[in-house]
């Protein structure tokens, strides 16, 4: 296949700086009177996964379509792969790869014909098409099935297809449209590997998804949307701390330690049912030793120490306004 790496730029004391897979300025688009993007920038490094998080209706799939010249964007501009979104489509078609959450596959032909399509779309020769089929298809695990029907695949099997069939032209940059909705946690956490191997082959993936731990556990940086702006950007550990709340929990199982602890913690919360203690915390070590050494100038020992940071739920929650179940959010 061809090499997925793209060059790297010269920083201006002469250290190459990672390439921009893609950027956008600007971007904005309206549905009549509706606007679904409403001026977002964005700026990809080459070789990461960037996740987009928002609720139902905030843009994620508008934002991709964009980006993958499959709709126009009605303001701003945006380069992908190294090319202009408005300029040159056809470069930017040649340089991506794109899966939904619903399956491109042909469930009436075998997993192998699907491939040798693919192969055929992309103008490899004959003998060219079947290496590369013949090895994506052992990449993922889907050579013992390459003979039979797409439709007897089992989900988890139809996406790891999806994406094989994506990688054929070899793209540089792949959009994966909620990749994982719909799969049993067995085959989300195969594809968040899977995921984990394009990036480290040098594909930068734009990923959208309803499942915020797939963010925290894939992304390089995530970014929020809402009412059709970027609310916020940042690598997971940055926007959880963008939210307060995380705390330290102390436990005691005798009274008289936790009375003691509840004096010298002047700050904290008390559970007198419990015998616990909520300490405000941002959970660094810092902070825990200064708990800890206040404990110990108290004469008292903590039976159990817990730390609580809020995750990404509660950034989202916190950012959106949104109060639906974790489950809905898209």
């Amino acid at each position: 296949m061809p090499s997925s790496v793209m060059p790297t730029s010269r920083q201006g004391d002469g250290r190459p700086s990672p390439a921009v897979a893609v950027s956008a300025v600007g971007l904005r688009k309206s549905y009549g009177d509706k606007t679904v993007l409403d001026g977002i920038d964005l700026r990809i490094p080459a070789g990461s996964v960037f996740a987009l998080l928002g609720p139902n209706g905030a843009g994620k799939t508008t934002a991709v379509k964009i980006l993958s010249t499959l709709i126009a964007a009605d303001g701003g501009q945006a380069q992908v792969a190294g090319h202009d979104l408005a300029a040159d489509p056809q470069a930017v078609r040649a340089a991506i790869g794109v899966t939904g959450q619903f399956s491109a596959v042909d469930g009436l032909i075998t997993g192998e014909e699907n491939m040798l399509l693919m192969a055929d779309l992309h103008h490899l020769s004959k003998r060219e098409g079947r290496r590369v089929a013949a090895e994506l298809l052992e990449r993922f695990d889907l050579a013992e099935a390459a003979k039979k029907p797409a439709s007897t695949y089992s989900g988890g099997m139809k996406r790891r297809l999806d994406i094989a069939m994506t990688l054929v032209g070899g793209p540089r940059v792949i959009f994966l449209d909620e990749p994982t909705t719909g799969l049993d946690p067995r085959s989300r956490h195969t594809m968040w590997q899977i995921i984990r191997e394009l990036v480290s082959d040098g594909v930068t993936v734009f990923l959208t998804t309803q499942y915020l731990e797939e963010a925290d556990q894939l992304a390089d940086r995530i970014a929020v949307l809402h009412d059709g702006r970027i609310a916020a950007e940042g690598t997971a550990g940055e926007l959880k701390r963008l939210v307060p709340g995380g705390h330290v929990r102390l436990r005691f199982c005798d009274p008289a330690a936790y009375r003691s602890a509840a004096r010298a913690l002047r700050e904290a919360t008390r559970d007198d049912e419990a015998l616990a203690l909520h300490v405000p915390a941002d959970g660094t070590q810092r902070e825990l030793r200064a708990i800890l050494d206040q404990l110990e100038r108290a004469g008292v020992e903590a039976d159990e120490l817990t730390v609580h940071t809020p995750d990404l739920d509660d950034v989202f929650f916190a950012l959106t306004g949104t109060d639906q179940p974790k489950e809905s959010v898209r």
